[in-house]
């Protein structure tokens, strides 16, 4: 069995990570609200928009505070020449060996909270599925990008 990856994405990933579920639990305040103005305006128990935003509280201590520490610790990666090594997951602990020969295309993507933080997302696509490694720092996405890109066309001329 293979050792476990090295390589861990960058530290400012628990940040993104947090910013981005600040913004779904905002959202899910404002159906929270929109749920007690209904209530009021139709004449139907507040208590579902209570109960709303208690789950609402709950979910969102568990995905602002507690998810993205776990979800930064898991995350490993490696790329070898023959093979990228990805290892993700908090419950359910997935390892994926992605061949070199079986590499399409890599992309990197940054969205406005990656950007921020001068991250960006390591894309690999095969024939069959999309890997994605998130939130590495500019500089070592693009690096990472133009490596595999060179290996996997390596691995093909060798076919």
């Amino acid at each position: 069995m293979k050792q476990t990856p090295q390589k861990q994405i960058a530290n400012d990933a628990i940040k993104a990570w947090q910013i981005s579920a600040s913004i779904q639990l905002s959202i899910g305040i404002l159906i929270g609200i929109i749920i007690l103005i209904l209530g009021n305006v139709f004449s139907f128990s507040y208590w579902y928009g209570i109960g709303f935003f208690g789950l609402d509280i709950i979910l969102g201590t568990i995905t602002i505070f507690i998810i993205p520490k776990l979800r930064w610790r898991r995350w490993r990666y490696e790329i070898f020449d023959q093979e990228i090594y990805i290892q993700y997951g908090i419950l359910i602990v997935t390892r994926t060996l992605i061949p070199m020969a079986r590499v399409q295309h890599v992309d990197t993507k940054q969205g406005p909270i990656l950007k921020k933080y001068e991250l960006a997302s390591l894309t690999i696509s095969t024939a069959a599925t999309t890997h994605e490694i998130p939130a590495l720092l500019e500089q070592e996405a693009y690096g990472l990008r133009d490596q595999i890109s060179e290996l996997a066309r390596v691995e093909q001329d060798d076919v």
